[in-house]
């Protein structure tokens, strides 16, 4: 069931929002060769604690570390452990916080040093797939749109489109109904109502849209090996269309 939050809910996701693009903006000076996903996903554990809230990500159906790091062609769902960056990598921090009981979750993708221009490409154009969704979000509109939004920028720029892996509706879980594809047809799926809050998330591969999953039954890969990028914000419908709560 999709659910429509009440004001006192809104609040306390904007909350719980502000504190995960607060912590995106406190880690990115360290986004450097060098520094461990160890490390990164300790102070990510320990802005987000010093924030009220809790890393939602952690032991989230199992989940082993705070936030997923996911590094070239790794997807999503990567684990903190003794990697360290290096000069020319894509990094991805998905950030989830859980403040009060309410959800925030937004994904986004870095480049660490120099990087080629094939990533700097695959970077620019993530990022603009997820505003394309983003902007035919309004009461009225249907979930259908936001996937048919974003696969159109996509194939338009010839990326793959993970077809696995799908945005959500938050709230006081960390995933709920819908489930918001990033492909589809217009006019499709759920009507989105005022009061609804969505993570939309493109996550874009520069080469097959097909992945698989590692041996650790949670990191997710490109099947070519061709790095990926996952941007995503959580957002609140309006009337007239959309507030992100995620901001940074």
């Amino acid at each position: 069931m999709i659910s429509i939050k009440s004001p006192r809910e809104i609040e306390l996701m904007k909350t719980a929002g502000e504190i995960v693009g607060d912590t995106h903006k406190y880690l990115i000076p360290y986004l450097k060769p060098g520094i461990t996903t160890e490390k990164i996903d300790q102070m990510a554990r320990d802005y987000i604690i010093s924030r009220g809230a809790t890393p939602s990500c952690y032991h989230y159906e199992g989940y082993p570390a705070n936030i997923c790091i996911s590094i070239n062609e790794e997807v999503v769902h990567g684990i903190a452990g003794k990697r360290k960056l290096k000069d020319g990598d894509i990094v991805t921090l998905d950030i989830c916080a859980c403040y009060k009981g309410y959800h925030g979750d937004s994904a986004w993708s870095y480049p660490v040093g120099n990087i080629s221009e094939e990533k700097k490409f695959l970077l620019e154009h993530t990022e603009k797939a997820l505003y394309k969704g983003l902007e035919v979000i309004k009461e009225g509109a249907h979930v259908g749109d936001i996937g048919y939004a974003v696969e159109s920028y996509a194939l338009d720029h010839h990326l793959g489109v993970v077809k696995e892996l799908v945005g959500h509706g938050v709230g006081n879980e960390l995933h709920e109904d819908p489930e918001v594809p990033n492909y589809g047809k217009k006019n499709t799926g759920p009507v989105l109502k005022a009061g609804m809050v969505i993570a939309v998330e493109p996550m874009l591969n520069l080469g097959t849209a097909d992945v698989y999953l590692l041996d650790d039954d949670w990191t997710v890969v490109t099947a070519d090996g061709e790095p990926s990028a996952h941007f995503e914000h959580t957002i609140l419908v309006t009337k007239d269309g959309y507030t992100i709560l995620t901001k940074r």
